[in-house]
């Protein structure tokens, strides 16, 4: 079943966020394609596997590519749930080389840990409190409570935005900024949306925002 092997990237159809590398074969790439979700062969565990089967974080395929020498995939995903990376990262690619020079040795590059983008992580949990009403959250129980609660809060933080930056600290700023990004995302999970629609839209308007 290991023969054959070809590299599969991953990637976040909206975002281009490179999410995770795993590999198909033949087998692997007909059971996607059958079921629209994402199937490898695992080389550790030597089986197939359909990503999400345990951690629920699966992956709608909406496209499959290939390169020009016909040895990788690219398939392009709608990540459902906020984790790609069996570590809990949106992205496998959460770490990076150290910039850092070394002047003497022959070390390895030192890694640093980057960690998950906070927006990220946070869509996941609220994406997780909307398919679990039963979990007992202020999120769950706000998505629960109907758009114009919602809504209402929405107003409710923008004006304590505008009264911090009149008259408060620099800290009570970026505090009642994150209240209201967290009610902003809690609106749209209750439209079906999430603010990867809000970026997608963001780079649409590149041109004009950066004129």
């Amino acid at each position: 079943m290991s023969e054959n092997l070809i590299p599969a990237i991953i990637q976040d159809y909206k975002t281009g966020e490179v999410l995770m590398l795993a590999y198909m074969n033949e087998e692997s790439l007909r059971l996607t394609k059958e079921t629209g979700t994402t199937w490898f062969w695992s080389r550790s565990r030597q089986k197939y596997w359909n990503k999400g089967e345990t951690s629920g974080n699966t992956q709608k395929v909406k496209e499959i590519r290939y390169d020009c020498d016909e040895d990788t995939y690219l398939v392009l995903v709608e990540q459902i749930g906020g984790a790609a990376c069996h570590t809990g990262n949106r992205s496998c690619f959460y770490r990076q080389m150290s910039p850092e020079k070394k002047d003497v040795g022959n070390d390895p590059p030192r890694f640093i840990e980057a960690g998950p983008d906070i927006l990220d992580e946070l869509q996941g949990v609220i994406d997780r409190r909307k398919a679990d009403k039963t979990s007992g959250s202020y999120t769950a129980e706000l998505l629960g409570a109907g758009q114009e609660r919602i809504l209402a809060k929405i107003s409710e933080e923008a004006g304590e935005v505008v009264e911090a930056a009149r008259r408060e600290t620099d800290e009570r700023v970026i505090s009642e900024s994150a209240d209201l990004v967290y009610h902003l995302m809690i609106m749209l999970a209750g439209r079906g949306l999430s603010l990867d629609d809000v970026k997608k839209e963001l780079k649409a308007r590149r041109n004009v925002l950066t004129d």
